[in-house]
């Protein structure tokens, strides 16, 4: 892991693409701002780990129905 200290104002490169901004700390919270592409997706750790929950949870796409299945066929 890398350490770094940075003040308000000061920014993180992260590669060619993304910046993170320093705006505000208070008491024990940092606010930062992210500028990244719109291919590139930020989420908080606890979203982004919801997210592949739900996305493990889901069946695969274009597999075939299964026999006795609710969909049919006109």
């Amino acid at each position: 892991m890398l350490i770094l200290t940075r003040r308000v104002g000061e920014v993180l490169k992260i590669g060619d693409d993304v910046d993170v901004t320093i705006l505000g700390v208070k008491g024990n919270q940092v606010r930062i701002g992210i500028n990244a592409p719109k291919n590139v997706a930020v989420h908080r750790e606890e979203i982004y780990s919801r997210i592949k929950e739900e996305q493990q949870q889901q069946p695969p796409l274009g597999l075939p129905r299964a026999a006795g299945s609710d969909h049919k066929e006109d």
